[in-house]
């Protein structure tokens, strides 16, 4: 099977995305700092994805046929542990009337 994430993205229009300054390009990690916003001394978030209706700006693409990270090779700790199939997944895919992507990996 093909990434199954290169035709899903809802994980990036569902969830607020925080992360460690420390990952932040100013800051010796490798996470475009145009793209996050402060929270805390200590805390970056995703620019969009703290909106009503979130949306990472790194995000390219259509929700559920092809999309694309901008930032894949210096996207922040959150995304690279999240996990495809998993629950949160599901429940992203879900909030975008997908389905549930466990269903079809099984």
């Amino acid at each position: 099977m093909a990434d199954p994430c290169l035709a899903c993205g809802a994980c990036c229009a569902s969830f607020r995305v925080d992360f460690a300054v420390e990952e932040l390009a100013c800051n010796g990690g490798q996470v475009p700092d145009g793209l996050a916003v402060e929270v805390t001394a200590f805390t970056s978030r995703m620019r969009g994805t703290d909106h009503a209706r979130p949306r990472c700006a790194a995000l390219t693409g259509q929700l559920g046929q092809r999309v694309a990270c901008g930032i894949y090779e210096w996207r922040p700790s959150p995304c690279r542990e999240f996990q495809a199939g998993s629950n949160a997944c599901d429940s992203a895919r879900a909030r975008h009337g997908l389905a549930p992507l466990s269903d079809s990996m099984l």
